[in-house]
């Protein structure tokens, strides 16, 4: 409450930002008209040829998009780059692809162009020392590639085993004749099989394995599904299969607990079946291993299977002789220590005194501790170490990569803060998606389905899944379940990019959030026939925002006073809550006589955004002034749903 004679300070309505709500319309127009226009560039412009090297400024006018755009698609491929920057042809295409357009490599070799002109004149000059990230390690030179060892994330449901067996590899093949065994817990360990290496990532499970896919650091190469032979395949084992899957990673099931009297192999492999996880068995192509983490009964005969999988179908490589480049497992800061971080190298090698930018930190390495919590001077890829030396404590799944020098390090911290302070901008949101569909940009929706019974899942998803025999977009329901919409939800949808239905069901409160942080999209219906309908409508880009009227409160006239020739209304607010940007339906009686806009809003002499029930306030019309006693306001907007 104001003193006598203090102005109060104007205040937001609930739910409304700083900008307003015309102001989130007309950002969410710009950003609709921007992505529009991008897309129906790359849809109308047919190939376009790229030099072998390109500057970021050059590739943004090339394929006539804001140089802003660039960066940020860069950003989100693991690559923070300055405006002046100079790309490969490999990174600059995927760059390209991922913005629609279609690109083909200059036949003669171009040399890099001459800066633009339209740079800032306090933007950096190429910073020649900083190797370009190449996207996928197949895309550099065969020649340079060396066997590494595979990846493996272990996910499962809860209680069906995942820590125990970890606990049993761990025990069997890396403390094995060693005194004390493992020193430490670093989120990720090595063991030996038949003289070679695997490196496993003990993590939560299904949850960090999919934030790190969404942050752009797809590091597994094998995903172990935990299965409890007494118990059988639950929701999250359904989620876990679902998210490997959508990672594209090859799948080995290790059924555990075959030790116990209930247990039924047998029975596992049919629900697996039903979930079109065909075993070999069946005729499938999946190993399923059965294994008890308690006796440790299969654990040779599932180490050697993940390692024949990973010579038939990963074929893990890398380039150890260059920058190394990888991903953050996990961060602390450690009161003796400072900040501790386990980074997994994907590429090139990691040395002590390494200049390293991960995520927002930097820092030169003071020491790397290998899994046993043994110093060692370096990391070639797939190796897990414990660094110090970083500047602060980066977030799991953080991109890091090593950089030549600090004015490097520090234009790609600001770069990487500036591109983390998202804006509602992301390809997820509906508008972008609807503008890549309209101008063919983009041919399949990646659908995630949450519905109260499974009685309802399944007609849902088969009349999804039919939808691309009407429409040229086809939709592909990449994860089903039962339940609220949770975070679990959200990180998937965010990794895949994908859109949430969810029909009879809530949202959590932190998947409300945390969608809202990561732009992901989430639909809420009641009838299916309205879902299957809007769904539709979605995939030929035709479907529009709703938007519903909300009554915010009434304001009675009580007492009239001249302005001039304007005509002041003294009111009491009688309920709700009435807002200086409101639309106003003026009545007379029951009847509607007039419909327009607050000019002004005060209460004792002071201009105000909102007045609250039963207080009184003065109301001066926008282009109305046949007011009198007993007349009524009321107060609404127009909003999107």
């Amino acid at each position: 409450m104001p003193r006598p004679g203090q102005r109060s300070r104007p205040a937001n309505r609930p739910g409304q930002s700083r900008g307003g709500r015309r102001g989130q319309l007309e950002a969410f127009e710009r950003r609709a008209e921007a992505a529009t226009a991008i897309a129906t560039r790359a849809a109308e412009s047919g190939p376009i040829e790229l030099p072998s090297v390109v500057s970021v400024a050059d590739l943004a006018g090339i394929l006539g998009v804001p140089v802003t755009q660039v960066i940020k698609t860069l950003f989100t491929n693991g690559t923070v780059a300055t405006i002046n920057q100079a790309l490969d042809y490999d990174t600059a295409a995927v760059i390209a692809s991922d913005l629609g357009f279609e690109v083909r490599e200059q036949r003669t070799a171009v040399a890099a162009p001459a800066p633009t002109t339209t740079a800032t004149p306090t933007a950096e000059p190429a910073q020649e020392a900083v190797a370009p990230v190449t996207p996928r390690a197949e895309e550099e030179d065969p020649a340079t590639l060396k066997p590494r060892p595979p990846v493996v994330t272990i996910m499962g449901h809860v209680d069906h085993g995942k820590t125990s067996l970890l606990d049993a590899i761990r025990d069997t093949r890396v403390a094995a004749g060693e005194a004390g065994g493992i020193t430490q817990h670093i989120g990720a360990y090595q063991v030996e099989v038949n003289g070679s290496l695997i490196t496993f990532l003990d993590t939560p499970g299904h949850e960090a394995f999919t934030a790190m896919r969404a942050r752009g650091a797809q590091v597994t190469d094998i995903a172990v599904i935990v299965v409890a032979a007494d118990d059988g395949v639950m929701p999250q084992t359904r989620e876990a299969i679902d998210h490997a899957r959508a990672a594209g990673v090859p799948i080995i099931v290790a059924i555990n607990k075959i030790d116990m009297v209930s247990a039924n192999p047998d029975r596992v492999k049919q629900e697996l079946a039903d979930l079109g996880v065909v075993v070999t068995e069946y005729g499938g192509n999946i190993e399923a291993i059965p294994v008890s983490a308690r006796t440790q009964e299969g654990i040779s005969t599932l180490l050697e299977t993940i390692q024949l999988v990973a010579e038939a179908e990963v074929e893990p490589r890398a380039n150890p002789d260059r920058l190394a480049v990888g991903a953050v497992i996990e961060a602390k800061m450690d009161k003796s220590r400072g900040a501790v971080a386990t980074l997994l190298v994907q590429r090139g090698t990691l040395h002590v005194g390494d200049l390293v930018v991960a995520g927002s930190v930097q820092g030169r390495l003071k020491a790397l501790f290998n899994d046993r919590g043994q110093r060692v001077k370096d990391a070639p890829p797939s190796f897990p170490v414990e660094v110090l030396g970083l500047s602060g404590v980066p977030a799991a799944g953080d991109r890091f990569m090593v950089v030549a020098d600090e004015r490097a390090a520090r234009a790609m911290v600001e770069a990487a803060i500036s591109a983390g302070q998202r804006d509602g901008e992301s390809e997820l949101s509906i508008e972008a998606v609807f503008a890549r569909i309209r101008s063919g940009a983009i041919k399949e929706l990646n659908l995630i389905v949450k519905a109260d019974v499974q009685g309802s899942v399944e007609p849902i998803v088969n009349s999804l899944e039919k939808l691309g025999d009407q429409t040229e977009t086809r939709a592909k329901v990449i994860h089903s379940g039962l339940g609220n919409v949770n975070v679990n939800d959200v990180n998937l949808a965010d990794a895949s990019k994908a859109m949430i239905i969810a029909f009879n069901v809530k949202t959590e409160a932190d998947a409300k959030r945390a969608a809202e942080l990561q732009g992901v999209s989430i639909r809420e219906y009641s009838v299916i026939y309205t879902l299957v309908e809007e769904v539709e409508q979605m995939l030929t880009g035709m479907l529009e925002p709703r938007y519903e009227e909300v009554v915010h409160g009434h304001a009675r006239v009580r007492a009239t006073f001249k302005a001039g020739r304007r005509t002041i209304a003294g009111c009491i607010v009688a309920d709700g809550v009435i807002h200086r940007r409101d639309r106003v339906r003026f009545l007379r009686g029951n009847q509607q006589v007039w419909e327009g806009n607050i000019a002004s809003l005060r209460r004792e002499r002071d201009d105000v955004n909102e007045v609250r029930e039963g207080f009184e306030c003065g109301i001066l019309l926008d282009g109305w002034d046949d007011i009198g006693e007993g007349d009524t306001m009321e107060m609404f907007t127009t909003e999107r749903v």
